[in-house]
């Protein structure tokens, strides 16, 4: 909903005060579900690799090699966080690290075979999770969830952005 100069911080009108209300809730029930959970999948796969470690594998897979200030960039945290998070995949051999093609003195950060193949293995744990979760929904109920949930992300990013915080944080919770 855009701003006007007549609205109040609140933002909430008498009408739409339950409705937030709930939403809140859901939020907070929703957050503390996935944190005990961690969402992160089923079977023996299900809590095997941390929120940090997935966010940033699956950003190399997508994105592809990159130095530490594109990745801190392309995630929205800053670069310590990106250093402190990418060591221990460096160390279990799931990302490499390699000279820049262009610049043999910078630093890339890829995906490694291992670390790929780890990565589908952990996605598809979570999208069969996913599946159970929503196994009664529609397609349609699939999708407009998905396009919800993407929506109000986007939201809390941007809002997070503008007042000069870390919009990937908390990434690095477990």
């Amino acid at each position: 909903m855009p701003t006007t100069p007549e609205m109040s911080m609140d933002m909430t009108t008498v009408g739409d005060t339950g409705l937030l209300d709930t939403l809140q809730h859901e939020v907070a029930v929703f957050a503390r579900r996935a944190e005990q959970t961690r969402l992160g999948g089923v079977g023996q796969v299900r809590n095997s690799m941390d929120r940090a470690a997935y966010l940033l594998l699956n950003r190399l897979d997508n994105e592809g090699p990159m130095g530490v200030k594109a990745l801190a960039a392309s995630m929205g945290i800053d670069s310590s966080t990106v250093t402190r998070q990418v060591a221990p995949l460096v160390d279990t051999g799931l990302v490499k690290r390699t000279s820049h093609p262009e610049d043999g003195r910078a630093v890339v950060l890829q995906l490694s075979p291992r670390g790929l193949a780890r990565l589908e293995e952990v996605r598809s744990s979570r999208r069969q999770l996913m599946a159970e979760l929503t196994q009664e929904w529609s397609p349609e109920e699939r999708e407009v969830f998905c396009t919800l949930l993407t929506r109000f992300n986007t939201a809390l990013s941007a809002r997070q952005a503008s007042q000069g915080l870390p919009a990937g944080e908390p990434e690095s919770a477990s």
